[in-house]
């Protein structure tokens, strides 16, 4: 016997015996005789117990049965219970063939009202099954596609509207899942494409240059280090693609762990512009710090400081010669915000949601402008978001911000 079959047994046999005991308790308050209540209670409980038995097997026999034959057995399991309860306690108590007759005429009139109720509640419980069936049916369609339509309103008990809502809510969140596994398809073929074409380039160059230094094309001093040069330029590049790729294929396989420990972020982002400055001295960007109450926080340091130079590396490669990159500490509670805002002249608003998506690269002027494979985004954004913070992008006057949010150390 299962737990919960012992459950339903037991709250079965306690409704019986707090009914008696109401029973009793009716029949002492009206001043019924000891004897007289001890033979009503004992037969009206074993005529009872014996009738509810017969209904409850004949109820586990059709319980596979449409909900309306449930119920109208239910109600005549109840009704022989009553019939046999009262019959035995009139032939207990000798009551006369003329009350009899009256019992019975009263319990047929509640047996009419009894089955028609139950009745209406199989039948309302067979359509809300309906409702709820034809509602199921249409959350997937022909081609494999989930639709989040509004659960039904169902005609029948609470239990199948809330079974409705959850299956509602379950394509709401189904729905949900296929959106995102469309999009991170869309994202692995734009990157797989973006990638064989940034390792295509190098890997030609590295080989013409390879095989005219062994072929003895070149043989000058200068053009064969201008050879070396490249090739080793190339391969550094390659190098760094290979990197950001296992980077981002840890984020996304959930295999990162991060170790934290209590880093000065201030000492994090001055690390971060001493690396990105030699680019910015190169392009002519310069860079304006304000970092003046930027709390610690408790990061892995090595990837903190990876999705801060990814950003920086971003704005000022798409800040034009001549303009400025601002990095400034934001007060918050609880959390450590940074801005880094270029002049990149903005992006677009339609391209906005998709800033930090795997291998996106925007307009043509930020394409042609772009090394790798478009991946320093989506990999600040993946750090970031396995320390708990978030990063986010807007348009601002001349460029754009992005915002980093952390959270703080303990012991601000």
């Amino acid at each position: 016997m299962t737990a919960r079959r012992a459950r339903r047994r037991a709250g079965s046999l306690l409704i019986l015996a707090v009914a008696l005991a109401v029973a009793t308790a009716l029949a002492v308050a009206f001043d019924f005789p000891p004897a007289d209540i001890a033979v009503l209670v004992a037969v009206a409980g074993v005529a009872s117990a014996v009738a509810g038995g017969i209904g409850g097997v004949a109820l586990r026999r059709l319980r596979s049965r449409p909900a309306r034959v449930q119920t109208m057995t239910v109600a005549l399991s109840s009704v022989l219970v009553a019939a046999t309860g009262v019959v035995t306690a009139a032939l207990a108590m000798f009551i006369s063939f003329h009350d009899l007759v009256v019992l019975f005429v009263v319990l047929i009139v509640a047996s009419g009202v009894a089955f028609g109720a139950a009745w209406q509640l199989g039948d309302d419980i067979g359509a809300g099954a309906e409702q709820v069936g034809a509602y199921a049916r249409t959350m997937i369609g022909v081609d494999g596609s989930v639709s989040a339509d509004r659960a039904p309103a169902v005609t029948g008990p609470g239990e199948l509207a809330a079974l409705a809502r959850e299956l509602a809510d379950a394509s709401r969140r189904l729905e949900e899942s296929q959106r995102r596994e469309r999009a991170l398809e869309s994202s692995r073929r734009e990157l797989v494409a973006w990638v064989s074409h940034d390792l295509r380039a190098p890997l030609a160059t590295i080989r013409a240059m390879a095989e005219a230094l062994d072929d003895g094309v070149v043989d000058d001093d200068a053009t064969v280090k201008r050879y070396q040069a490249q090739i080793r330029g190339d391969a550094e590049r390659l190098t760094a693609l290979v990197d950001d790729l296992f980077e981002l294929s840890r984020i996304n396989s959930g295999v990162l762990r991060l170790g934290r420990e209590r880093v000065d972020l201030c000492d994090a982002v001055a690390d971060a512009l001493a690396g990105a400055s030699a680019a910015a001295g190169l392009k002519g960007v310069a860079v304006r710090e304000r970092l003046a109450g930027l709390p610690p926080a408790e990061v892995a340091a090595r990837e903190c400081c990876r999705a801060l130079d990814n950003l920086l590396d971003n704005a000022i490669r798409h800040t034009p010669a001549g303009g400025t990159v601002h990095v400034e500490a934001a007060p918050a509670r609880d959390a450590a915000v940074l801005h880094i805002t270029d002049a990149c002249g903005g992006i677009p608003e339609a391209d906005l949601p998709r800033v930090f998506d795997i291998a996106f690269r925007g307009d043509g002027a930020r394409r042609r402008d772009e090394r790798g494979g478009g991946l320093g985004l989506a990999i600040s954004r993946g750090l970031i978001e396995a320390h708990g913070g978030t990063v986010s992008v807007a348009n601002t006057e001349g460029g754009c911000r992005f915002t980093v949010r952390l959270p703080a150390g303990d012991g601000r």
